[in-house]
Order: structure tokens, then C-alpha cells, then sequence
């Protein structure tokens, strides 16, 4: 199962958690979460703060990136800009891009030919859909053959990061080719039911709000009990 954990922007605690032995890393582009990589203001212009400078220290400069090649790096934006988009997957060497808003099928379309192969060769699209009933895996329908991935997330009136969970009985009614990560307020209280939960495209779990000791920052060792348990 890939365990992909979002919502990180510290260094240190970025190479805390991938050494639990997690897949992917994700990191939020959205200036309205609380867990955004910020840009600041000063004299110089628009510069990184602390948090984007240490980010991008965890990654890697240049070609000497200090992340192991096995942990997959992944962005997450809301119906930003492409060139924003672009521009991150360069700095931050992206391996996916979650698209967590209601980016279209022809802007997906336009963003993977932007990027692959002249920016980054063989780069992923996952698309959330914020799931309230059953009805809302219908918007997944053209998506197939377009994105890698979807991810499915609690609807609510922020984009993610609410931290509660959904009926995931309402997944049973998917039978679309394009395999899924499940999200949405996944925490230690959920163990029963992901040992229980079964589909043929669920590939993975998404893991944030419920694990962290502040917005961006993870109990590394609440993480280490749930996979333990988990696994």
C-alpha cells in the first residue's frame, strides 16, 4: 500500500517522516492552507521564507538531492496557474502533481504536455475528488486515461485539510480503470476500517491533519505506531 504523507514543509521533520519508510512526501502550493509553503515580501522582493528555503534544502539543490530517490516528491495546487505549477515541479523536482481543485480535463491535458519530457520526463497527475455522496464519482468519468491517480477527499468548504472522513462505502460504486489514493481525515481512530476496506483500484492512503503537532509538522512518532500497526 503507498503511504503518501501531505502537508510537510519543515526539513527536518520531512527527513524524519521518510525514514519511516513512507512513499510519498507532499507539499501544499495553495496560500490558503494552513500548511502552504509561503513566499514573503522584504526589500529583495519576493523571496522564500524560512519554511520554503528549508524545503528546498530537503529536496536538494541542483542535482545532489538529499531525499532518497524512493520517496516521491508530490505538489499539491488549486486551480493555479500553469506557469506557478511549472515553476515548482522544476525548483522542487517534482515526480507528481496533485491537482486539488477544479482543474479541467483540458487543462490536465495541457499541463502534462507542458511538462513531460522538457521539464520533467514521466511526470504524474493525480486529481482529487471531494467526495459527499456517491453521485460525485461521475465527475471522475473523463478523466480516465488523462490523470495517473485519483485521490478521494472529504468534501468541505476548504480545499482539503478538514480532517474528517467520508463513507467509504461510497467507493464500492467505483469501477473506473484509473486506481486511487483514499484521503480524508485518515488517522490512528480509522485502523478497524482500512483493515477492513478493500477495492481493486485502492492503491494507497493520504495522511495529514491527523498527525500533525501543529499545521506543516508531524508527530514522527504517532506516524511510526500506524504504520507499525498498520503493516
Amino acid at each position: 500500500m503507498i503511504v503518501k504523507v501531505c502537508g510537510m514543509r519543515d526539513a527536518d521533520n520531512i527527513r524524519a517522516v521518510c525514514e519511516l519508510g513512507i512513499d510519498m512526501v507532499g507539499f501544499i502550493f495553495y496560500p490558503e492552507s494552513s500548511r502552504y509553503v509561503r513566499m514573503i515580501s522584504s526589500s529583495a522582493g519576493i523571496i522564500p521564507d524560512y519554511s520554503e528555503e528549508r524545503l528546498r534544502e530537503s529536496v536538494g539543490k541542483n542535482d545532489e538531492p538529499t531525499l532518497s530517490d524512493n520517496v516521491k516528491r508530490v505538489g499539491v495546487f488549486v486551480d493555479d496557474m500553469p506557469q506557478n505549477i511549472v515553476t515548482r515541479v522544476y525548483n522542487y523536482k517534482l515526480d507528481y502533481v496533485q491537482l486539488h481543485g477544479d482543474e479541467s480535463v483540458i487543462a490536465c491535458e495541457n499541463l502534462r504536455r507542458t511538462i513531460d519530457p522538457d521539464i520533467q520526463p514521466g511526470i504524474q497527475i493525480i486529481k482529487t475528488i471531494s467526495m459527499s455522496s456517491a453521485d460525485d464519482l461521475k465527475k471522475c468519468e473523463d478523466y480516465h486515461g488523462v490523470v495517473d491517480l485519483f485521490l478521494f477527499d472529504t468534501a468541505c468548504e476548504s480545499k482539503g485539510g478538514s480532517g474528517k472522513t467520508f463513507d467509504w462505502d461510497m467507493l464500492q460504486s467505483y469501477q473506473g480503470p484509473t486506481p486511487f489514493l483514499l484521503s480524508g481525515g485518515i488517522g490512528p481512530d480509522c485502523l478497524p476500517q482500512l483493515k477492513t476496506f478493500s477495492h481493486p483500484q485502492c492503491v494507497g492512503i493520504d495522511l495529514n491533519s491527523q498527525f500533525e503537532v501543529e499545521p506543516g509538522v508531524k508527530d514522527v512518532e504517532k506516524l511510526k505506531a500506524f504504520l507499525a500497526e498498520l503493516n
